[in-house]
């Protein structure tokens, strides 16, 4: 596995973080392209995000370090043990105190509020299922929150996770250099709900089309107005 950051805690570390992610998964490759590129890359080597991969293999207590078993009851698929999530979880409780949420297709949908209200914590667990979910006493014993970010079916939590980190780390204070930028954003409250306008940019002719003039007039005013009155 690449490394995307360390599970144990940092030594000597001088800059306090701003906000902490813990994410259990059995596949934690699938976040090393993504969390090492662009603003996540910065981002975590300036410290304003601490953001730690685990493999829940590794907790398993299976001499084959298996993790899902055929479920109570018969039908299709595999459900995950909860000795190796468990225990995986507890570790990281140890040293992230946030909430633990679980990314189900049938928990609450992620919206703009919501991943507002979740980065007003100071660390967040992530837990990744696959297969057919996990058992049942792992979310009545561990879990605060089920987290969906929308009314369809995936392979596994991986890409909701990824989507939850995503939208959280955008409120994290210096993730985004300009705070307007994350308030003049889709479905922000400072545009009451509404989507964005039109953007624009260089050049000021493409395929005929031409960029409106009040944009290039420098009239910051009449901007303000044209943008307001073009919200879709």
């Amino acid at each position: 596995m690449a490394s995307i950051a360390p599970a144990a805690p940092h030594s000597g570390a001088s800059v306090k973080p701003h906000m902490r992610f813990d994410i259990l998964t059995i596949f934690p490759e699938i976040f090393d392209s993504y969390l090492n590129e662009s603003m996540f890359k910065r981002a975590k080597a300036k410290n304003i995000l601490d953001i730690r991969i685990h493999d829940i293999r590794k907790f398993s207590k299976d001499r084959h370090k298996k993790v899902d078993a055929i479920p109570y009851g018969g039908g299709p698929g595999m459900v995950m043990t909860p000795q190796p999530l468990y225990d995986a979880i507890r570790h990281v409780q140890k040293q992230n105190k946030g909430p633990v949420m679980y990314l189900s297709p049938k928990g609450k949908t992620l919206t703009h509020k919501k991943a507002q209200l979740l980065a007003q914590h100071e660390g967040l667990i992530l837990v990744c299922g696959r297969y057919e979910g996990i058992d049942q006493r792992v979310i009545d014993l561990c879990v605060d929150e089920e987290l969906s970010i929308g009314k369809y079916v995936l392979t596994g939590g991986e890409l909701p996770a990824l989507v939850v980190l995503d939208a959280v780390a955008r409120f994290v204070p210096s993730f985004i250099g300009k705070h307007e930028s994350v308030m003049e954003e889709s479905f922000s409250q400072a545009l009451e709900g509404k989507k964005e306008y039109p953007h624009y940019t260089r050049p000021p002719v493409f395929k005929g089309r031409k960029v409106p003039e009040v944009l290039q007039s420098g009239h910051h005013a009449k901007i303000r107005e044209w943008r307001k009155k073009n919200l879709s």
